[in-house]
């Protein structure tokens, strides 16, 4: 079974920053780029951030872009996302999931072993 646990959320000042976690554990895809994703309170889940597998190309919604930081560490079998300069707009709950390609894309649809989410509440 693949599972992949977010953390690292909570309530941060506007300005202020935050480093999210995704952790994995079983078996997961072969050679699978991961993403980050953020769903607003009455909103729908969008995209944030993603990562190939070889950790060499990253790509970003304009939103984050420069904010924003995504990367990997294989040996830990572990995602990140740096959050810098946090705004109120940014809060959300973070999910993170793997997609069925190594390469890079944005369509929620390719992505799987979604996990539970953290919560990012930005106050202004």
């Amino acid at each position: 079974q693949v599972q992949l646990v977010e953390s690292g959320g909570g309530l941060v000042q506007a300005g202020g920053s935050l480093r999210l976690s995704c952790a994995a554990s079983g078996r997961t895809f072969s050679n699978s780029a991961m993403g980050w994703f953020r769903q607003a309170p009455g909103k729908d889940r969008e995209f944030v951030a993603i990562i190939n597998w070889t950790g060499d190309n990253t790509y970003y919604s304009d939103s984050v872009k420069g904010r924003f930081t995504i990367s990997r560490d294989k040996t830990k079998n572990t995602v990140y996302l740096q959050m810098n300069s946090l705004k109120p707009e940014d809060t959300a709950v973070y999910y993170c999931a793997a997609r069925l390609y190594s390469g890079l894309g944005v369509s929620q649809a390719e992505y799987r072993n979604w996990g539970q989410g953290t919560q990012v509440t930005v106050s202004s």
